[in-house]
């Protein structure tokens, strides 16, 4: 019973020594993925607006009748506002405006 007592003590023993050097090792770049993972939803967004731009514009001029300027200026503002965001975020540069930034485009959504 001491020998199996004594070999889990090394076993936990050498277990927090390999987690202490994974947390030492990952505390540089975890914060990056997390903040990646936080805005992710709107970084794909405003990528797909980037690649479907007219379908996009027209799906806003023709669901709200709004002409093709407001349609325009919507779809612009959105991805300025959502690829501006995330980057803003990610690079922790003046995070709270970035992250008022993005609630008022859901709003605006």
């Amino acid at each position: 019973m001491a020998i199996v007592k004594v070999n889990q003590q090394e076993i936990l023993s050498k277990a927090e020594d390999i987690a202490d050097k994974v947390l030492k090792q990952s505390k540089y770049f975890l914060p990056f993925i997390a903040r990646l993972c936080l805005i992710s939803t709107f970084l794909e967004d405003g990528i797909r607006m980037w690649f479907q731009w007219d379908d996009q514009k027209n799906y806003i001029n023709a669901s709200w009748g709004c002409g093709w300027f407001l349609a325009t200026f919507f779809v612009g503002f959105n991805l300025v506002g959502q690829i501006g965001g995330s980057f803003m975020v990610l690079t922790r540069f003046r995070v709270n405006y970035a992250c008022e930034m993005l609630f008022f485009i859901v709003v605006l959504q």
